[in-house]
C-alpha cells in the first residue's frame, strides 16, 4: 500500500478516516482570517481561479470552523508529535486561546514564532505595517523531538569571538572553557599542566587532546583552554523570531504562480526541526504543496490533503518533477467521484453553497429568499443552480433572465455589449428546449446563458451496494464476508471493528477479499465493513455481534 497520498476532499472529513495516533508532524496555514482576496489564472482554459483569505460570519465562525479540524488533528498526532499552525495577526490570539490552548494545553506551547515574510512597504497610516506572520508551535506532550537548527554566524560574531588562526590551514578559533561548572566532581577534579581544577572532561580524554594541539596552555601556570575551529561549529542556534528566510518572490525559481506559496526553506527549517527521516508528515491545507514537495525531498513520508482540484493536480506537478530523481519515491493521488446518492440529499441551500464553491465562484449565503440568484461569479456574474433529478426547462431561464437584471442591470447590458456570459444556470440536466432558447437568446439578442453540466463541474456516480454477514466459527472466533457491487469495480474493503455513528475508523485500511476472520473479547461489538471503488466512492453495512465464552454455558 502506498503511505504517501494526495487527497481531494474535505479535511475535516478526510481526517476522521486517519488512523489515531500515526502522525508525527502536522504543519497547517489555514486561510487567514483577513479582508484579502488573491485572484490568479491557472491558464486552465482560461478559467479563473480564485483564492480567498477570509470566511463570512466574523470571527467565531472561523474559529469554531478551524476547531473541528484541529481537533481531529490533535487525535491523529503521536504522543511526541508536534503541530506548527501558520497564521497571521488576525486571528492569532484568538487561534492559540480558543484552539490550540484548549485542545493542546497551555503546557504544550513551545514557541510563539514570528516570521518576517516582507520588508516595510510604505505608511501604514495610524498603525505600523504588518510584515509578519505567526507560526503557534505546540507539542502533543513533554517528550517531543526536536531537533537543534542553525544559521551561519554572523561576521560580527565571528570578528568579536573567533579572534586566532592556525598557520597549519584549519582556519579559525576561538579558546573556550574546559572548566567544569559543577564544583563537586572529584573524580573530574585533577592537576593539569600545573593546575588543578574540576575539569569537563577525564585526564585521559584531556591529555588525548593536548597531544593532538586542541587543549593549549597561553604561559605557565595559565588555564589550559580548548580550541574550537570555526569550521567545526554549526552556527548560530535558530530561535523563535525568523528574519532570515525571504518570501517567494516574483523571480524565485521555486514561484509556481499560487498567491500563498510559502517559501521552501520555512518548510524545510520546521519539517527538519520537528521530524525525522522516515517520519509521517500531515499538511490538511496543502495550497502550493511546498509542505509536500518539501517533505518528500527530506524523505519524510507524507499526507496532503486539499479541497481545490488545483491544489492537489500543482502538488502532483511538483512531485512528478522527482519521479526521475534517484531516491524519488511513489505516491498516490486520490480524486474521488462524489456519490450521487448523498448530493441529491443534501440540504438545498447547503447543496448550491457547495456547488458554487465548486464552481470557484462567491455563494450566496444569506439566510431567506435568494430571488433565483444562487452566487456569483469573482466578476460578479450571477449563478442559479438546479437540485433536480428531472431536466431543468424552459420556465428556469425566463425566471434567470428576470433575476440577473434585476440583480444588476448594468452588468447584465455590459456583457451583452461586449459578448461575454450574462448568467450560469448549472444542472444535472437540461431540457432541448432550454437548449435550444439559450442558442437563440445568443444568436438573435447576443445575450449569452451559460449551461453547466454538475458532472462537469464535479464527477458523480452511484456507490457500491454492499451486504456483510457474519458467521461464528469458534469460541470468540467469527468470520466475516462482505459482497459488494459496483459500476466501476470495487477496489479495496476497509473495516471497523469497535464502529460506531461518529465515524467510520478503520482498522485495516486495505482488504483486497472482503473476507476475513478474526476473534473478540466477551461482549457485544460493532463490526463496520467499506467497500471503496476505483473511483473512490463507498458504501458502509455494518453487523452487531453478543461474543459469549460458550464453555461457560
Amino acid at each position: 500500500m502506498c503511505i504517501n497520498k494526495l487527497i481531494l476532499g474535505d479535511n475535516l472529513e478526510i481526517l476522521k478516516t486517519v488512523g489515531s495516533e500515526t502522525v508525527d508532524l502536522i504543519y497547517l496555514d489555514p486561510p487567514f482570517f483577513s479582508n484579502r482576496t488573491y485572484e490568479v489564472i491557472w491558464g486552465d482554459e482560461g478559467e479563473k481561479r480564485s483564492f480567498e483569505d477570509r470566511f463570512a460570519g466574523g470571527i467565531d465562525h472561523y474559529i469554531h470552523w478551524l476547531k473541528l479540524r484541529v481537533r481531529e488533528m490533535h487525535r491523529v498526532l503521536k504522543p511526541t508529535g508536534s503541530i506548527f499552525l501558520h497564521c497571521d495577526w488576525h486571528a492569532d490570539a484568538y487561534i492559540r486561546v480558543h484552539i490550540l490552548d484548549m485542545i493542546f494545553g497551555r503546557n504544550n506551547f513551545r514557541n510563539h514564532i514570528i516570521w518576517k515574510r516582507t520588508k516595510a512597504k510604505g505608511l501604514a497610516f495610524a498603525r505600523l505595517a504588518h510584515n509578519n506572520d505567526s507560526i503557534l508551535y505546540y507539542t502533543k506532550s513533554d517528550q517531543f523531538t526536536f531537533n537543534n537548527q542553525y544559521v551561519p554566524h554572523s561576521e560580527k560574531y565571528i570578528d568579536d569571538f573567533y579572534k586566532y588562526d592556525d598557520k597549519d590551514g584549519k582556519g579559525l578559533y576561538q579558546l573556550d572553557n574546559l572548566t567544569n561548572p559543577n564544583k563537586d566532581r572529584p573524580n573530574l577534579t585533577y592537576e593539569f599542566l600545573g593546575v588543578t581544577r574540576v575539569w569537563r572532561w577525564t585526564k585521559e580524554r584531556m591529555q588525548e587532546a593536548y597531544e593532538n594541539g586542541l587543549v593549549i596552555q597561553s604561559k605557565p601556570g595559565a588555564i589550559p583552554r580548548l580550541k574550537r575551529y570555526l569550521d567545526e561549529q554549526e552556527g548560530t542556534p535558530v530561535d523563535d523570531n525568523w528574519n532570515d528566510i525571504q518570501n517567494v518572490q516574483s523571480q524565485s525559481k521555486e514561484r509556481i504562480g499560487y498567491p500563498t506559496q510559502k517559501p521552501e526553506k520555512l518548510l524545510e527549517r520546521i519539517i527538519s526541526m520537528a521530524s525525522n527521516e522516515g517520519d509521517v508528515v500531515l499538511d490538511p491545507f496543502v495550497g502550493g504543496g511546498t509542505s509536500i514537495d518539501v517533505a518528500n525531498r527530506l524523505n519524510r513520508k507524507w499526507i496532503g490533503i486539499d479541497q481545490s482540484v488545483m491544489a492537489i493536480k500543482v502538488t502532483d506537478l511538483r512531485l512528478q518533477k522527482r519521479q526521475n530523481e534517484l531516491f524519488s519515491v511513489p505516491y498516490e493521488v486520490i480524486i474521488p467521484t462524489y456519490d450521487f446518492d448523498k448530493l441529491t440529499k443534501e440540504d438545498g441551500k447547503d447543496f448550491e453553497i457547495f456547488i458554487v464553491e465548486k464552481f470557484g465562484a462567491i455563494p450566496n449565503q444569506k439566510g431567506g429568499k435568494d430571488y433565483g440568484i444562487d452566487g456569483h461569479t469573482h466578476y460578479g456574474t450571477p449563478i442559479l443552480v438546479k437540485k433536480w433529478k428531472k431536466p431543468v426547462g424552459r420556465a428556469t431561464l425566463d425566471e434567470f433572465l428576470t433575476a440577473i437584471q434585476r440583480d444588476d442591470k448594468y452588468l447584465f447590458e455590459r456583457n451583452k455589449k461586449e459578448g461575454q456570459v450574462c448568467g450560469f444556470i448549472i444542472g444535472f440536466e437540461f431540457s432541448k428546449d432550454i437548449i435550444n432558447e439559450v442558442a437563440k437568446l445568443k444568436n438573435t439578442e447576443n445575450t449569452i446563458i451559460a449551461l453547466k453540466y454538475i458532472r462537469d463541474i464535479i464527477p458523480y456516480e452511484n456507490p457500491p451496494k454492499i451486504r456483510l454477514t457474519s458467521e461464528e466459527l469458534e469460541n470468540y472466533k467469527y468470520k466475516f464476508e462482505a459482497r459488494a457491487k459496483s459500476k466501476s469495480e470495487i477496489d479495496f474493503y476497509s473495516w471497523d471493528f469497535s464502529h460506531d455513528e461518529e465515524a467510520f475508523r478503520a482498522d485495516i485500511i486495505m482488504d483486497k477479499e472482503g473476507i476475513l476472520e478474526k476473534k473478540f473479547e466477551e461482549g457485544e461489538h460493532n463490526v463496520a465493513v467499506k467497500a471503496v471503488d476505483k473511483q473512490g466512492l463507498s458504501g458502509m453495512d455494518k453487523v452487531k455481534i453478543k461474543v459469549k465464552d460458550k464453555k461457560k454455558e
